[in-house]
């Protein structure tokens, strides 16, 4: 043990523990406490270091300040140049981000684990050093890219702004909740480099930080390691636990929210608890039951019977309060008027009431989370998330068992108890969300008005300079430490078998969780539709999860729930899928309610007009996004209106009206076959287990089918821009693109992706730089070559500021057309290099990962050995080759641009492209 740090805890778990995650807890001097997880069955380590500190620590005039810190702490420290966390943990093939929410802040990589030194250098820095390195421009770019990310995300989305309207609603004025995470406009341009500065003094101490690491680590050499780097950096204020704020209403407040949205939304959110308090698992349950699925009231009484597109219910904890939340959609074939929704969920609630609790009810619950809870501890990172995540909030890394334990020891009583605590004829928040001009859809006239924030002095720009901590060591910090040496990667082991009838299966056996998981594959799909009833794949497989001629839907449900398991079908690109998880206990089980749903549906009537209203709500709803109708263009544009690939896997409002129930049922019979079906099992079972379980599917019969042959796809002479219109669009969406090579797993595909690597293929590339940290356009850019088994295309993108749409097109074509020209430089080529060769260590982790590498090798034929001839290209490949293969494939000349946005605000813009504008109605 190092010197200076405390062993505080160590934990195997409890005799009574079905569940439990071992790990020691240590402290050191300056108040970090650190947490260890040993995880050897995978060559990597997962690196978590979270902050308790979120938008709730905010003040009043300064909200997003928590979410743009996180921003900044990748902006470079002491001895961490600009960008260059991103590109080191790049160049050594891990994976990195950062999140933020009210409660906390934190910061993590996946990394191979002779990289974990490198990687606690990379945290302390800017734990100890971050302000030797905060600029102003750092400041000004950043405060641009979070603007972006707000624009993006809520601004620009239906939608986007219901969790920020009601949080307002809910919470009085400086309550900690009553702002989102993301903060206001106004509040980020009114702060200054200081606010900043002085934001991480006060809340970035080791002593308000839990540093937790999982993995394939040796915990003595991983501790000497923590104490080098972290041990010298002093402690910060003191950092006290925030108050449990829930609060009561004494009236309800309706909320009216106009929105670029075609199908109005109901909102109902009561006030409850806080995270962990008593009664957050009964009100968890009563979510459940009321309406959680197909066995819900809220399913029985407002989606099956039409009523509603979508009706969900939950209960979102939070560390100071929780909300019960209530949203419904209604289907306008039926109501546009909230008003009528909001009586028929006031009517389910009293119709719960006299009916009680069931005894499924619980089980269901309790099932579910036990199940949910076992698959979450598949990857090393969900470990440590669960132990960082315990540690800042309650002191006590596992509470895993805990967790579980309080769930199973819900009554029906407690259920009933705070539903007449929390929800009867309690006040709440009744947000109505309308398309713009029709008001006259909300539940009822807006009877509160959002109170207008009163800023006080410590608002304003008085800040006064902040220094930096003096910091000394025994060492040069600025020396990156070097990596070990390369860990061992093993491809999964996995037998293979082709049955009489087709299918072909390949097997892997993993012990460490008592979990299966199998996937179906039938090829064709999508690709199968004729072209004018588009969308009948994907139409069948949602009637494929509905009624059974054996049972009914919600009996299904009720059985999959009470087992823990799921059977979902599914139409996608070019495949329909039958995926299936289950425990390993309760596998028999689930095969035989597969059996039922794949060989017994009933396609009944009532289902088919249920799915096909639902679906033409969703499609209207889809012509307000901007990135799907961008998506829609560009397939139109590269596929032409002649292929069935130019529209979308579920159709258009058009093709959807074609569709009938006989379709259905001739899709059904003519291309549920395993003529052409792959199968994948991965999990806590062997092939000669699973084989004996499945007769079912290896005895199956049916006959063998084509798939249909493309037509001409168009061709372009010259580059074009094709606009779509939404008016007042926060922000532009743009896609670049042409047509290019399908896949190929050793061909000049491949090769295309190494060469696209620092030109859009990572964080650091020269696009992504460019329009993000250079010129603060957008919120991330990017280019990519995508291969099919049969087609491919080259795309690059960004959503634009809309003052920048113009802008950020010729900063992307100006940085395709100079890698064109100029290639990569060496220093690119040895990272691009280094992250492909050194990601195999994360490849193959959870059983998810594995079956995504298994059922590659059953779609496009390959050895598993293909691995090994990749890296042998890579690490053979020269610079001229990948920069003769830039200049052949990359042509601005051939690049046709998609834009969807505000055409009356960006019109004048794009015209000094110098390119035709073509004003485009993408398929309806």
């Amino acid at each position: 043990m190092p010197e200076g740090i405390s062993l505080i805890e160590q934990h195997l778990g409890g005799e009574q523990d079905l569940v439990t995650i071992p790990y020691s807890k240590y402290q050191l001097a300056n108040g970090l406490t650190v947490v260890l997880h040993q995880d050897k069955s995978d060559p990597l380590v997962h690196v978590d270091v979270t902050y308790h500190v979120g938008s709730a620590r905010e003040q009043v005039g300064k909200s997003g300040f928590a979410h743009f810190f996180e921003h900044m702490m990748f902006q470079g420290s002491k001895n961490v140049a600009d960008d260059e966390h991103f590109k080191i943990i790049t160049e050594v093939g891990g994976d990195m981000n950062g999140t933020t929410n009210s409660d906390r802040t934190n910061y993590y990589q996946t990394v191979p684990a002779n990289q974990l030194e490198k990687v606690l250098w990379l945290e302390a820095d800017r734990m100890g050093f971050l302000l030797d390195a905060v600029t102003q421009e750092k400041f000004e770019i950043q405060r641009e890219t979070v603007k972006n990310e707000r624009g993006q995300s809520y601004d620009n989305q239906p939608y986007g702004l219901r969790t920020e309207r009601n949080s307002e609603a809910l919470y009085p004025i400086g309550h900690p909740y009553s702002w989102s995470t993301i903060g206001y406009v106004e509040d980020l341009d009114r702060v200054n480099v200081n606010d900043l500065k002085a934001f991480f003094q006060r809340w970035y101490g080791p002593n308000n930080a839990v540093l937790t690491i999982g993995g394939d680590i040796d915990q003595i050499k991983t501790l000497q390691w923590i104490n080098k780097y972290f041990s010298t950096i002093p402690s910060g204020p003191e950092v006290k636990d925030a108050l449990k704020q829930p609060v009561i209403l004494n009236q309800d407040r309706y909320l009216t929210l106009e929105d670029e949205v075609y199908l109005p939304l109901l909102q109902l959110t009561f006030p409850t608890v806080y995270v962990r308090h008593q009664d957050e698992a009964p009100l968890d349950v009563l979510a459940d039951i009321l309406g959680g699925g197909k066995t819900s009231l809220f399913y029985k009484n407002l989606v099956k019977d039409n009523i509603a597109v979508q009706a969900v219910v939950s209960h979102p904890c939070r560390e100071l309060a929780c909300e019960f939340q209530l949203i419904a959609l209604p289907n306008p074939g039926k109501t546009t008027q909230l008003a009528d929704i909001q009586r028929r969920i006031e009517d389910t609630l009293i119709e719960f009431e006299q009916r009680g609790v069931n005894t499924d009810d619980l089980a269901r619950t309790k099932a579910s989370i036990q199940s949910s809870t076992i698959f979450g501890l598949q990857s090393v990172s969900g470990k440590v998330s669960i132990l960082a995540s315990n540690q800042t909030f309650d002191d006590q890394p596992d509470m895993v068992q805990y967790d579980l334990n309080r769930y199973n020891n819900v009554s029906a009583a407690d259920v009933m108890r705070v539903y007449r605590t929390y929800i009867k004829d309690k006040s709440k928040v009744v947000l109505s969300i309308v398309p713009k001009g029709s008001v006259g859809l909300a539940a009822k006239p807006q009877n509160f008005e959002l109170p207008e924030r009163t800023l006080t002095s410590e608002s304003d720009n008085s800040s006064v300079s902040v220094v930096a901590k003096t910091i000394q060591d025994s060492f040069d910090r600025s020396i990156q430490p070097s990596a070990g040496p390369n860990p061992s990667v093993t491809v999964p082991q996995y037998s293979q078998k082709t049955f009489d009838n087709g299918i072909r299966m390949l097997t892997h056996h993993t012990s460490e969780t008592p979990t299966v998981s199998l996937l179906l594959s039938l090829e064709g799909g999508p690709l199968l539709d004729p072209i004018e009833k588009a969308g009948l794949a994907s139409f069948t497989a949602s009637m494929m999860n509905e009624t059974t001629s054996a049972m009914s839907n919600e009996v299904m449900a009720n059985q999959l729930a009470l087992l823990g398991s799921r059977i979902s079908f599914s139409a996608n690109g070019r495949f329909t899928q039958i995926q299936v998880n289950s425990l390993t206990q309760n596998l028999t089980k689930t095969l035989a309610l597969l059996k039922v749903k794949l060989f017994s549906p009933a396609f009944k009537l009532e289902d088919f007009q249920r799915i096909k209203q639902n679906l033409a709500q969703q499609l209207q709803q889809q012509l307000k996004n901007p990135s799907i109708s961008a998506a829609k263009a560009t397939d139109l544009l590269m596929y032409g209106a002649e292929n069935r690939i130019s529209l979308p896997d579920s159709g258009t409002l058009t093709t959807l009206q074609n569709i009938q129930l006989d379709d259905v049922k001739e899709f059904y019979r003519r291309y549920y076959s395993p003529a052409k079906a792959n199968l994948v099992v991965v999990g806590d079972i062997d092939e000669q287990k699973i084989a004996k379980r499945i007769p079912f599917l290896t005895e199956w019969q049916n006959g063998d089918y084509d798939i249909p042959q493309y037509s001409a796809f168009p061709e372009y002479e010259h580059s074009s821009i094709y606009l779509i219109d939404k008016p007042d669009a926060a922000q532009t969406v743009v896609q670049i693109l042409k047509r290019g090579l399908p896949y190929d797993a050793t061909g000049t595909h491949f090769k295309s992706k190494l060469m696209n690597f620092p030109l859009g293929g990572m964080f650091n590339s020269r696009i992504n730089l460019n329009l993000r940290e250079d010129k603060g356009y957008t919120y991330g850019a990017s280019s990519r070559f995508v291969g099919g088994k049969t087609l491919g295309r080259f795309q690059a993108g960004a959503d634009l500021k809309k003052e920048n749409s113009a802008d950020g097109i010729r900063e992307i074509l100006q940085e395709i057309a100079t890698f064109k020209q100029q290639g990569m430089t060496i220093d690119e080529l040895q990272l691009m290099k280094s992250a492909y060769t050194q990601a195999e260590a994360l490849s193959y982790e959870t059983p998810f990962n594995k079956a995504t590498f298994l059922n590659h090798l059953l779609t496009y034929d390959l050895a598993k050995e293909y691995r090994d001839v990749q890296y042998d290209i890579i690490d053979k490949i020269s610079l001229e080759e990948l920069n003769d293969l830039a200049n052949e494939l990359l042509d601005i000349n051939e690049l046709q641009i998609v834009v969807v946005g505000d055409a009356a605000a960006i019109r004048a813009q794009l015209a000094t492209l110098g390119l035709p504008i073509v004003d485009m109605q993408t398929p309806q």
